[in-house]
């Protein structure tokens, strides 16, 4: 079955960096929008950042000119490159991604949800 793994959070001081990664894996015909979202401990999961498969992207008021969202179809992989990180940041991080299959012969979509990375951004 299709999964997204993700990695890279971790504990940093503000003002720091991290890279997140996320990679799409199964049964995959294409991987269409992929986007980031963060959920902070009583809060609602927001959208950080997304990106189509041609490269359009959106952010978030919050992390524009901080986060750069990238990916590599290639690899079936999205990145976010967090830059200048400040308490507010602290989340849960978690990959979205809509996924194409085939299955009978028919053309199926889905949306997917990574497991989850915690960024802790605190001195």
């Amino acid at each position: 079955q299709v999964q997204l793994v993700e990695s890279g959070g971790g504990l940093v001081q503000p003002g720091g960096s991290l890279r997140l990664s996320c990679a799409a894996s199964g049964n995959i015909y294409s991987v269409n929008d992929m986007a980031w979202y963060r959920q902070a401990p009583g809060k609602q999961r927001l959208l950080v950042a997304d990106i189509s498969r041609g490269g359009s992207t959106n952010y978030a008021e919050s992390v524009k000119g901080r986060f750069t969202i990238s990916r590599d179809n290639a690899k079936n992989t999205v990145h976010l490159q967090m830059n200048t990180l400040k308490p507010e940041d602290t989340a849960v991080y978690y990959c979205n991604a809509d996924i194409s299959y085939i299955n009978s012969d028919q053309m199926h979509t889905m949306n997917i949800w990574g497991q989850g990375t915690l960024v802790t951004v605190s001195s």
